[in-house]
């Protein structure tokens, strides 16, 4: 048998992080804010340039490292980014900034995340990328759900959530949302579904 772990390692170091988001991941770690690993945000950019995506929905801004990924794949890409945290969009901000990222291509958006996508236009965007606490999938899910364009994608962070959700024993409440939310799509109709073992795994859907 192949050393599955080796290969886990070998692919996640296998991106190449561009320095002002390394310089975004480093100011995440003084705020105590964890960010997704590089090879989780080069597939980001991956699934974003293969979609074309133009609009971008982000939950979850952090310091800004997964939303600078997420632009890098275009250069007229624009993103909406939410969180609760103002500390964290400050920092994000400053970021965006350094890497020159022109004020027209981010809108920061301050607030509770299910209130914020109820009051955005249905199926106007192309790629909408989840990044929260897993026990609000279940009230976000379906707003992110109906935002998401046809033929664009929706992607949730943290999918195998620190490696409790294979394991059918761990039921706690977080690992028992993500369970949920991976199923809910996988029995769909309207979606294609796939999971990334990637950093901490990404669910990747294509609405069709």
């Amino acid at each position: 048998m192949i050393d599955k772990i080796t290969s886990w390692k070998f692919a996640e170091d296998f991106a190449s992080e561009p320095v002002e988001i390394r310089a975004a991941r480093r100011s995440a770690n003084e705020l105590g804010v964890e960010s997704i690993t590089e090879a989780t945000g080069n597939q980001l950019a991956v699934i974003a340039g293969l979609s074309k995506a133009k609009s971008i929905v982000e939950v979850g801004t952090g310091a800004g490292v997964s939303g600078l990924w997420l632009l890098s794949a275009s250069s007229d890409s624009v993103l909406t980014t939410i969180d609760s945290e103002p500390e964290y969009q400050l920092a994000a901000r400053e970021n965006f900034k350094q890497a020159e990222i022109a004020p027209s291509r981010i809108r920061v958006i301050s607030g509770r995340a299910a209130s914020v996508l109820a009051n955005m236009a249905e199926a106007a965007y192309d790629l909408v990328f989840l990044d929260l606490n897993p026990v609000d999938l279940e009230e976000v899910l379906p707003l992110a759900i109906g935002l998401t364009k046809p033929g664009g994608a929706l992607v949730i962070a943290h999918a195998l959530w620190r490696d409790r959700v294979p394991n059918p024993t761990l039921r706690d409440e977080e690992t028992s949302s993500i369970r949920t939310a991976m199923q809910a799509l996988a029995d769909s109709e309207d979606f294609i579904v796939s999971v990334s073992l990637v950093g901490d795994g990404l669910l990747i859907a294509n609405k069709r």
